[in-house]
């Protein structure tokens, strides 16, 4: 995409956030689901989570990424099965080439890193939007993952070689890292087919 393309792709985005939100605040059905979307990401990073931090307590580093690498694509199949959302991870820079994220969740991405710039807590940052898809209307949601002191072990600037080695080997297309502190990694998306 031409950068002055982008621009005015971001810029149409940015001003469509506010009336996407004020129209869908007036949706009780549109509310709802947004309610389960929250609930739904705080399960799939709940779970993903806790399986990381109890292989990093156990078996260090390494371990936790190989955890990652098996079984957060797994959890997100499961939990998508179950809820009937699709669920992934997606980045800017993603460490997973299948993550790699389409048109509108770049531009939403970015729109991310802008309010971020503007001060916006990262923690808060979410986006949705209903949009037409083949002749169905989709819900599509997108809540920002800040990078946190833990993420900087795989996901830093100073990632030692030892954890580098396991990246490459698991992700020769990374580009995940270089990460500071309170630096958006990424975000949780999520979309639907609304019924008619």
């Amino acid at each position: 995409m031409k950068p002055t393309t982008f621009a005015l792709t971001l810029s149409l985005l940015l001003m469509n956030s506010t009336t996407i939100a004020a129209e869908t605040e007036k949706d009780p059905i549109i509310e709802a689901k947004i309610v389960t979307y929250r609930a739904t990401i705080k399960d799939f990073g709940g779970a993903l989570k806790a399986k990381l931090v109890e292989a990093l307590k156990s078996e260090g580093a390494i371990a936790a990424l190989e955890v990652c690498y098996v079984e957060a694509s797994k959890i997100a199949a499961e939990k998508s099965k179950v809820s009937g959302i699709t669920i992934g991870r997606t980045s800017l820079k993603p460490r997973n080439a299948d993550n790699a994220p389409d048109h509108w969740e770049i531009a939403v991405l970015n729109v991310f890193e802008e309010r971020k710039a503007q001060g916006e807590d990262p923690t808060k940052l979410e986006f949705y939007e209903v949009l037409e898809n083949e002749g169905q209307k989709q819900l599509r949601y997108m809540k920002a993952i800040p990078t946190d002191t833990p993420c900087l072990t795989c996901h830093g600037g100073e990632i030692t070689p030892e954890i580098q080695a396991k990246l490459q080997e698991l992700y020769p297309d990374d580009q995940a890292i270089g990460f500071k502190q309170g630096d958006i990694r990424g975000a949780f998306t999520l979309k639907q087919i609304l019924p008619e």
